[in-house]
C-alpha cells in the first residue's frame, strides 16, 4: 500500500510517499481502508519533532473509512462497518491503517467520510474544551482564537449553541467574515487590533470567563490579559510555537487566574469516554447546530503541500487527504 513516511524531522520536504507492506491487525485491532484522512496541526508537531516519535515514522492520527479486516478478539466492529478514529496510533497518512478497536467509533450513515475525517479530532477537541475543561453555559463570555480555523469554527458554533457570548479572533478581514457567519458576536482582527484592549472594551472592562487558545506563543500574554479575575486560560495548542516558561506568580498578579494545558487523550482515555464524546459531536452535527465546512481536499501524494498551506495559514476550516 502507499503511505507517507518521514526518515528525519524537518520541513514538509521530509515527507515522502512510499510503498510499504499492508499492516495486519492484531487480536484487538481493526484495519480500516481509508476514504479520507484528517490533517491536523499536531501532525506538523510530529513532523518537526516538537512532539517526539521514533524515526522513521508515519504521520497522522485521524481517518475515516470502512473496516477491511478485524482481529480475533474484536467485538465492537465487523468488516464493512463505517468507522472513524482520531487518536492514532500515528500513521494515518496511508491507504490503510490498523487501530485498536477501543480507539475507533462507529460512524452514523448521515455523516460523510470526509466530514468525519475533517471533524473527529477537531470536533472532539471542541467538545471536551466546552463541556469538560470549562463547562460553558448561557451568558458566559468566551474568547476563541483562530476562529476561522478547523477547531475554531466548531468552537464558535458550539459555544453559541450553548448560549455563550463569543468573542472571536482572526488574522484577516476575510476570516472575520467567516467568524461572523458562524455566529460570533464580536470579531477582533489581530493584524490591526489589540486583543486584550478590545476584549476589555467589549466586556466593559470585566474580561472573559474563559479563553480557548490554540495559537500558543503569539497570543499567550494577550489571552491572560483578556480574562476576568478567576477566569480560565485554556492553552490547547502551539500553532505559533510553544509558550515560553513563566512564573506562576503571573497568574496571581493578573487575578488569581486558572491555567490548564489539556489534551484530548486524557478526556477520552476509556472507551466509554470516547463513545460519549463522539456521540455528542455527531449529535450537534446531525442536528445542524454545528455545520462542518466542506474540507479542502488533497491527494495523499500531495500531503507535503497540505502541510505548507496549513503552516502558512492559507487555509480555513479543515483539510483532508484522499488515498484515491
Amino acid at each position: 500500500m502507499k503511505a507517507i513516511r518521514i526518515a528525519e524531522n524537518g520541513g514538509p520536504e521530509v515527507m515522502a510517499l512510499t510503498v510499504v507492506a499492508t499492516p495486519e491487525p492484531g487480536a484487538n485491532d481493526v484495519r480500516i481502508k481509508h476514504a479520507a484522512i484528517g490533517v491536523n496541526f499536531i501532525d506538523v508537531y510530529h513532523r518537526t519533532g516538537l512532539y517526539k516519535n521514533p524515526l522513521p515514522t508515519g504521520l497522522g492520527l485521524e481517518g475515516a473509512g470502512v473496516v477491511d479486516a478485524v482481529g480475533a478478539n474484536v467485538r465492537r466492529f465487523k468488516p464493512g462497518d463505517r468507522i472513524a478514529y482520531c487518536s492514532g496510533p500515528i500513521g494515518a497518512y496511508a491507504e490503510m491503517h490498523v487501530v485498536p478497536e477501543n480507539r475507533a467509533v462507529k460512524l452514523p450513515d448521515a455523516i460523510a467520510f470526509d466530514v468525519a475525517a475533517a471533524s473527529m479530532l477537531k470536533g472532539m477537541t471542541a467538545r471536551y474544551l466546552l463541556r469538560k475543561t470549562f463547562r460553558v453555559e448561557r451568558q458566559h463570555v468566551v474568547l476563541i482564537h483562530a476562529a476561522a480555523g478547523g477547531v475554531g469554527q466548531i468552537l464558535v458554533q458550539w459555544a453559541k449553541h450553548l448560549g455563550a457570548e463569543v468573542i472571536a479572533t482572526v488574522g484577516s478581514d476575510a476570516k472575520a467574515a467567516i467568524a461572523r457567519a458562524l455566529g460570533a458576536d464580536h470579531v477582533v482582527v489581530t493584524a490591526r487590533e489589540n486583543i486584550a484592549a478590545r476584549v476589555r472594551e467589549i466586556t466593559n472592562g470585566v474580561g472573559a470567563h474563559v479563553v480557548y487558545d490554540g495559537v500558543g506563543k503569539d497570543t499567550f500574554e494577550a489571552s491572560l490579559d483578556s480574562l476576568r479575575p478567576l477566569g480560565m486560560m485554556v492553552s490547547y495548542g502551539n500553532a505559533s510555537g510553544a509558550v515560553p516558561p513563566f512564573s506562576p506568580l503571573v497568574l496571581s498578579h493578573k487575578g488569581s487566574l486558572l491555567l490548564t494545558r489539556p489534551t484530548l487523550f486524557h478526556y477520552t482515555a476509556t472507551t466509554e469516554q470516547l463513545d460519549e464524546t463522539a456521540a455528542d459531536l455527531f449529535a450537534v452535527i446531525e442536528s445542524g447546530a454545528v455545520k462542518i465546512t466542506p474540507p479542502q481536499r488533497y491527494a495523499l501524494a500531495d500531503a507535503a503541500q497540505a502541510h505548507r498551506d496549513l503552516e502558512a495559514r492559507k487555509t480555513t476550516g479543515s483539510l483532508v487527504l484522499t488515498p484515491q
